[in-house]
């Protein structure tokens, strides 16, 4: 008699591909319609369309969350990604008016239902939270180098030029700016210059340190962590893998015994009829 688990059962048809193949397009489609809302012109030109289509999605959108629930029950709940996708429908759910008027903007969180959904951008996002460790470790040598720099700036050009480097605040603020190389060549670098002619040594020792250094430290932890992590998992599927393949050979091994049992019971009745 076949088995019937209705949890399970509904538990698979949600994770069929062409399932979750629809609720990407739905995503997408959401993504779309939220972006033209952003335009008065567009949502006069699509008339009330737009928002039934939104409403039609966003009612999609708990039913599928409702099926989760059924098929998993508690265990739902143990799941980073379930709960993220619960709180984005949630919050679409608040009605966008008095105190709460603000909610109506995080609408647009239901576009990020892509990253729960997706498998590749999932794995992209888990990496990122497990090289939180070592990135907080480069975050707190940035902020020492910076601290260096901008007391050193303070003290070399803060009384010529107070706007930049006036006070410690100031003088962060404007190597930062020099750090993510926006106008710090013409902006701030050759003013100074005119009245500090070796002060490029500074400057350019700062870019050298600051931003080509520690970005190549901030890729470099992301890339180990996700190499890592997809090791692991190679390493998982591969036990699985064996695991299952011990399982089907002692299968074999029973099913010969059993063979072997009846054959044997077969002779000794052939024996007793004789």
């Amino acid at each position: 008699m076949p088995r019937f688990n209705f949890r399970e059962d509904l538990s698979a048809w949600l994770d069929r591909s062409s399932v979750q193949g629809f609720i990407i397009a739905l995503i997408v489609i959401n993504g779309v319609i939220l972006g033209i809302q952003t335009s008065s012109a567009l949502t006069d030109y699509f008339g009330n369309g737009l928002y039934l289509l939104d409403q039609v999605i966003l009612a999609i959108f708990v039913l599928e969350i409702m099926l989760k629930l059924i098929a998993s029950g508690r265990g739902f709940f143990r799941s980073y990604w379930n709960l993220f996708d619960f709180f984005v429908v949630a919050i679409a759910l608040v009605p966008a008016s008095g105190p709460f008027a603000v909610l109506r903007v995080l609408r647009v969180l239901r576009v990020l239902r892509l990253i729960s959904v997706v498998p590749r951008l999932r794995f992209v996002v888990e990496a990122l939270l497990h090289a939180i460790p070592g990135i907080a470790s480069i975050g707190i040598l940035i902020l020492i180098l910076f601290y260096v720099f901008a007391v050193v700036a303070t003290g070399l050009y803060g009384g010529e030029f107070p706007d930049w480097f006036g006070s410690l605040g100031r003088s962060m603020f404007t190597l930062f700016q020099i750090m993510t190389l926006e106008s710090w060549s013409m902006g701030i670098v050759r003013p100074v210059m005119q009245t500090f002619p070796f002060a490029w040594i500074f400057f350019v020792l700062f870019i050298l340190v600051a931003t080509f250094t520690m970005l190549n430290l901030f890729i470099g932890v992301i890339v180990e962590t996700m190499q890592t992590l997809h090791a692991g998992s190679a390493d998982d599927q591969q036990r699985t893998a064996s695991s299952g393949g011990d399982e089907a050979v002692s299968v074999a091994v029973e099913i010969r015994a059993l063979r072997k049992a009846v054959a044997e019971l077969n002779d000794k009745l052939e024996r007793m009829k004789k």
